[in-house]
């Protein structure tokens, strides 16, 4: 697959390598094999790590790792041979009796009805980790063991015995279906920002509808940083209880761009990946697999990919600092808390208005803006756009 010379290099290799099998004598052949194979029910985690390694997201990984590398990127941010990564990608299962290394496997879809193969493993060890283990991954990853933790509370469900080995992806799970319009491999964006011409490229993730803090925020980033285009992207996978779900904000996300965004200066796009909730090592993450769909650049605010108080509120920026160098070619753009200002009729970021005081910024948790929206209630417009709150709106009134 030829990549433009002008588009950001993937992690790690010299092009993408999407494990998805896009050769169709070589998918039919393998999909009759699998239906003859022995077959596993995976976990959604690691029907989420086959999706994004079938895309090519997680280039140059060929596949899910073994024990060594896992408890390596767990300790140290790199695999046994070197390679930066700073989450573990791997096949947890509680039980692997009847396996043997060596042997294909068919994983099947945990999501799909029916538990469709989603890939074929080759099974290359069967290694168990003790519960010291789990819980020291569970620490360096996740910053804790707390079982409260979302993250932590999936992580430790999942089993304790990794199946590692190379596989080859048949299908996206639910996401091309559930998500025609909006699911993107990396393989697919690279190929959009190519074709717009785009050369430096702002990627801001979400898992939430946009506000007017957010989309000023990705316009700050854009102007500050002589962008050509941004990349919404979405996660479409897993939330955690009380979020909105991924249909509604790609509803709330598209009209917001339809009418506030210049034509061609936005893609919105998703991708198929249940969310971790480990704050700094998941903003690592996040800027990895950015950088493998073809962004030059990041945006990380306040509390990126985090959840309650278990992370401060800039450690997902701070961690960047302390990475090898080169380790990323992405580059960051380091946002403050967003706000609008009462003062200058615009949203700002917080620490460039110090001569404003809270009762100067228009401030709204997340629990009062859910409130008012099920109450039918729009948030006020320096909050929310009016096309946007309609939406959600609609969605809390259901």
């Amino acid at each position: 697959m030829a990549e433009s010379a002008t588009l950001i290099a993937p992690h790690g290799a010299a092009q993408l390598k999407p494990l998805y099998v896009s050769d169709p004598a070589r998918h039919s052949s393998l999909s009759a094999m699998a239906a003859q194979l022995t077959s596993v029910v995976i976990s959604s985690a690691a029907a989420g790590n086959a999706v994004m390694l079938g895309g090519g997201y997680f280039t140059p990984l060929a596949g899910y790792m073994n024990k060594a590398d896992a408890l390596s990127v767990a300790h140290s941010m790199t695999t046994t041979d070197g390679l930066f990564w700073p989450t573990p990608v791997l096949n947890l299962v509680s039980d692997a009796s009847g396996l043997s290394v060596g042997q294909e496997i068919s994983l099947l879809d945990p999501n799909v009805d029916g538990s469709p193969v989603l890939a074929v493993q080759r099974i290359d060890a069967i290694e168990e980790f003790s519960d010291a283990e789990m819980h020291e991954i569970a620490t360096q990853v996740y910053g804790t063991t707390d079982s409260e933790h979302p993250g932590v509370k999936e992580f430790l469900s999942q089993g304790n015995v990794a199946i590692s080995g190379t596989i080859e992806v048949l299908n996206y799970s639910y996401f091309e279906t559930d998500f025609p319009g909006t699911f993107r491999t990396a393989v697919q964006i690279r190929e959009d920002i190519a074709r717009m011409g785009w050369r430096r490229i702002v990627a801001f993730q979400t898992r939430n509808p946009m506000h007017r803090a957010h989309e000023e925020l990705c316009r700050m980033a854009m102007e500050r940083l002589d962008a050509d285009g941004l990349v919404i992207h979405m996660l479409l996978g897993k939330l955690k209880p009380g979020d909105i779900p991924a249909s509604v904000r790609e509803a709330a996300i598209g009209k917001m761009v339809e009418v506030y965004f210049p034509e061609n200066s936005a893609l919105i796009t998703g991708y198929g990946f249940d969310m971790l909730y480990a704050g700094p090592r998941e903003a690592l993450l996040h800027a990895l697999f950015r950088q493998n769909m073809g962004a030059t650049h990041f945006i990380i605010g306040r509390d990126h990919a985090g959840v309650g108080d278990y992370y401060e509120p800039f450690e997902a920026q701070e961690i960047f600092d302390n990475i090898p160098g080169g380790a990323l070619k992405i580059e960051l753009f380091k946002a403050d808390h967003t706000a609008y200002s009462k003062k200058l009729n615009k949203v700002v970021m917080m620490r460039e208005a110090p001569d404003h005081s809270k009762d100067d910024f228009v401030l709204l948790s997340g629990t009062a803006v859910r409130e008012m929206l099920g109450n039918g209630i729009a948030p006020p417009a320096e909050f929310s756009r009016p096309e946007v709150a309609e939406i959600l709106m609609e969605h809390y009134r259901i």
